[in-house]
Parts: C-alpha cells; sequence; structure tokens
C-alpha cells in the first residue's frame, strides 16, 4: 500500500514513516505540511491511504479531507487528533475520514488502523470487480453441488467463524435468529473467495433457504438491529472501539448517522442498510480478503 502524509510537525511525519516502513506495512509516496501543499500533490500522486492531522495552520484536516474526496472519492483517510470534541469527530467522520489515530503517535494503534483501512482497500476492489463483471455481463459461477444446498459446516476454517461470532457479539445481535443465516452467507462468500462477488443478496439466499426472500429480510432485521446498537454506542461515546471500526465499514456512515439523529428524536427517519454491503464487508473483515 502507499501512504500519503500530512502533518505540520516533522517529527510526527517521521514517526509515522518508521512505523509504516519498518512495521512492512507499505511505503510513503509523498508527505507535506500543509493541506494545500497536499492537495497539489495529490494532482500527480494516487496513494491508497493518506494520514493527515486534524489541526494545521491555513487548512484544517476536516477541510482537506472534504475537499480531496470530492476530487478523488477512491482514497481512504484517517486523521491525527488529539481532539476529542463529539461535534469535532462527527464533523471527520461526515467529510470521509474513515479512522482517527490519537496523539502522541502509538505504533501498535497505528499498525491496528492502517490493518483495517487496508482491509476496507480490499473490499473497495472486490466490489469494482464484481460491479465489472457484472455489467460486463459475466454468468453466475456455479459449483458442482445442486442451488440450495449449502457448503460443508466449518468448509471456511475455525478462524474465520470465530472471528465472525465476534463481530456479530459486538453488534449486539449474536442471540439473533438470523445469525445462522448471516454465518451461512458470509462463511460461503469467504469459501468462494472472488467468485463469490458475482452474487446477489437473493442469489446467496436462495443457496441456503427455500424462502429466499424471508432468508433476506431477517438478516435485513438482524442488520438494522446491529445499526442501532452502534448508534446508540456512538452517542454515548463517538471513540467507542465497536462504533469506529464498524460505523464506516460494515454501514454507510451518514446512515449511521441519521439513525443516532433518530434515536436523538431530532427526525424520523431511520437509518437506511445495504444488506450486500454488509454480508460482503463482514466476508471481507473476517476472512482476511
Amino acid at each position: 500500500m502507499q501512504f500519503y502524509l500530512i502533518d505540520d510537525d516533522p517529527a510526527v511525519l517521521n514517526v509515522l514513516s518508521m512505523i509504516i516502513e519498518d512495521g512492512g506495512y507499505g511505503s510513503i509516496s509523498g508527505s507535506a505540511a500543509s493541506g494545500l501543499d497536499a492537495l497539489e500533490d495529490l494532482r500527480y500522486m494516487r496513494p491508497d491511504i493518506v494520514l493527515v492531522d486534524l489541526l494545521m495552520p491555513g487548512m484544517d484536516g476536516i477541510e482537506f479531507v472534504r475537499r480531496a474526496r470530492e476530487r478523488y472519492p477512491e482514497l481512504r483517510f484517517v486523521m491525527l487528533s488529539q481532539v476529542t470534541s463529539k461535534d469535532m469527530v462527527a464533523e471527520a467522520y461526515a467529510a470521509g475520514v474513515d479512522f482517527f489515530i490519537s496523539k502522541p503517535i502509538n505504533s501498535v494503534e497505528v499498525g491496528s488502523v492502517i490493518t483495517k483501512v487496508g482491509r476496507l482497500l480490499t473490499m473497495d476492489r472486490t466490489m469494482d470487480q464484481m460491479r465489472s463483471l457484472i455489467q460486463g455481463g459475466s454468468g453466475r459461477q456455479t459449483e458442482d453441488r445442486p442451488a440450495g444446498e449449502p457448503p460443508a459446516p466449518g468448509s471456511t476454517g475455525g478462524g474465520s467463524s470465530s472471528a465472525l461470532s465476534g463481530v456479530l457479539h459486538r453488534l449486539g445481535i449474536s442471540g439473533d435468529p438470523a445469525c445462522r443465516d448471516i454465518i451461512q452467507v458470509v462463511e460461503y462468500l469467504i469459501s468462494q473467495g472472488d467468485q463469490g462477488e458475482q452474487y446477489t443478496v437473493a442469489q446467496l439466499c436462495d443457496r441456503f433457504s427455500d424462502s429466499p426472500k424471508a432468508m433476506e429480510q431477517r438478516i435485513r432485521r438482524a442488520a438494522m438491529a446491529g445499526m442501532a446498537n452502534l448508534a446508540s454506542l456512538g452517542i454515548e461515546d463517538y471513540a467507542n472501539d465497536t462504533f469506529t471500526e464498524y460505523a464506516g465499514t460494515l454501514y454507510n456512515f451518514e446512515q449511521v448517522r441519521r439513525e443516532m439523529d433518530c434515536i436523538r428524536g431530532r427526525s424520523d427517519v431511520h437509518g437506511r442498510v445495504s444488506v450486500k454491503r454488509f454480508l460482503y464487508a463482514l466476508a471481507a473483515l473476517c476472512g482476511g480478503r
């Protein structure tokens, strides 16, 4: 992965460069001391991930992310900050920030965050491949197994199953009857690798149920419950680990924020859930794809 760093403190730039390159996370394609200089650089280079300081002279990190995301929507952004203001953190997420790294810089946190962002990039690129295949008219790839017959239990390995159960537990939906459906579908996607990226939610549910529409509705209700639980966590603490890890990965953050407004009584409109995004993101996070 290619990283671009923005901070007006040279010491911070040096520390981040050492952590990223010495840790084998990727290479540094460039750096800048201001958002204006960075915007100019991004015209000529395309890093995968941009790490940007929140508080900088001239243009703060939030304004930089807002402008950069409009021009380069494929980029992923991580913000460096000592600020804990909920309003400012919310504004940063709304601008397009994926994760926060707290100052002073901690190598363990940096490594953990950029690994998560790397998984997001992988998910984005496989989804792009899926769209290209669909638009190109590729047919659905099937196995010798008859339609509706699930893969052998545990065929994806205990590691992914354990990770998946852990995520569902953190979302507060591990006791939902739909979790069995979710686990079946996600384990199947993991086992299929890139081939699974061609499937719609309806096709996936059709593999495991005689009533695929009912199965899809069960999964949707569970995913919505998970989003409501995340929104409640975010209201209490924007820095909550579960909230920061999943609000922008399993869900669209704008929809999570809409759900938060609904819970607060500021709106009557609930956030919406993309079941496809939810399932594929779970596969990307738990399958190491």
